[in-house]
């Protein structure tokens, strides 16, 4: 399936509704997990606008342990309950944050990156993983990001 760059709405909603449909047609009948999860990512790099990174975090143990991802390179390792993605899993909460340098524990895998927004990833009622995003601008990500992106977590939870 060659891969056409699409022209995203501005409004929010609509583009993650499109979004929505596009990686839920991506990953449909395919059966290999890191493939349609590389396909999210490059899915999500090449929509959402003022990111510098969008990739996956997998628990191994209390572990999170770098899946696939779209950007510089990243931690490959991070403790749940540390940083912005270890403290989503051990919540089990999205966490929006507008000001990374203001959270308490902020891994910096990126010194470019300024705010942050991590989605928890479920299979049989368990936290398995995350979806992390990251910005350069600062209050980048909003409830309408929050929204759309649990939507998008919603649809890879169902390859579980």
């Amino acid at each position: 399936m060659a891969f056409k760059p699409t022209t995203y709405p501005a409004e929010k909603p609509l583009m993650y509704r499109l979004l929505k449909t596009q990686l839920t047609a991506l990953i449909d009948g395919v059966p290999y997990l890191t493939a349609n999860l590389a396909n999210a990512s490059a899915l999500l790099n090449s929509a959402l606008k003022e990111i510098n990174w969008v990739g996956f975090y997998f628990l191994e143990g209390d572990i999170l342990v770098l899946g696939p991802f779209q950007g510089n390179p990243a931690c490959v390792e991070i403790k749940s309950g540390n940083g912005v993605c270890g403290t989503a899993v051990a919540k089990d909460e999205i966490q929006l944050v507008k000001n990374v340098h203001e959270f308490p524990g902020h891994i910096a895998c990126d010194s470019a990156s300024n705010s942050e927004i991590v989605i928890p990833i479920h299979a049989n009622g368990k936290v398995i993983g995350v979806l992390d995003i990251d910005s350069p601008v600062l209050a980048r990500f909003d409830e309408e990001d929050r929204d759309g992106l649990a939507e998008i977590v919603n649809v890879l939870e169902g390859m579980y």
